[in-house]
């Protein structure tokens, strides 16, 4: 019996519970009413719709910035958030994940294409979060909430019925530990794989 079956076992006897993430958190959306011209001089950093495309973990070290005044009403993220794209041309690039893992110390919005997760306070690692919404479980149940025709986009309604498990934290502490140790052999591998090629 592997360390995550025992503690399932003996933390969740009746098994895994699962809820939908209306139940679990709150959806909010990215930036609103912005002009191209926001974004030619900015006061305030973004993440864009690309760095949640290609991050399961949020960069938040970024140079992208956007103008925002002051008394001005966005949404900005924090830690913990789950950052997701909301269009695509295809549903399967459609709500994407990225989770923001790191400490939030200064005001930091999100591209208008993408929209948050925010769970609520203590129900998840966001770093369990970061391998549960790129799985193939998840992927396939967010993929469904996709409509449209020639550009495809999430609905939130359909979003907010999506149902996750929640394991206690101790299990989910498990399954970071032996998933994140896997991605670190995985690039370790995939480097030197690059040098051995480069090198010939």
């Amino acid at each position: 019996m592997s360390e995550i079956d025992r503690l399932i076992k003996e933390r969740c006897p009746a098994g895994v519970p699962r809820m939908s993430l209306s139940e679990i958190g709150t959806i909010l959306g990215g930036m609103s009413g912005k002009s191209k011209e926001d974004f030619s001089n900015g006061n305030s950093k973004y993440i864009t719709y690309m760095n949640v495309y290609k991050n399961p973990r949020t960069i938040l070290d970024v140079e992208d910035y956007v103008n925002i005044q002051q008394n001005e009403k966005q949404n900005q993220i924090h830690t913990g958030d789950v950052l997701f794209t909301g269009s695509s041309e295809t549903p399967d690039e459609c709500g994407i994940s990225s989770v923001v893992c790191d400490n939030v110390t200064e005001p930091i919005y999100l591209n208008s294409f993408c929209f948050i997760f925010r769970p609520n306070d203590g129900i998840f690692n966001p770093h369990f979060l970061k391998h549960l919404f790129r799985s193939s479980e998840l992927r396939n149940q967010i993929g469904k909430t996709a409509n449209g025709v020639t550009r495809h986009n999430v609905s939130k309604k359909l979003f907010s019925k999506v149902e996750v498990p929640i394991p206690p934290i101790e299990v989910q502490n498990e399954i970071v530990r032996i998933l994140d140790n896997f991605s670190e052999l995985e690039a370790e591998l995939e480097a030197e794989l690059e040098a051995e090629l480069e090198a010939r």
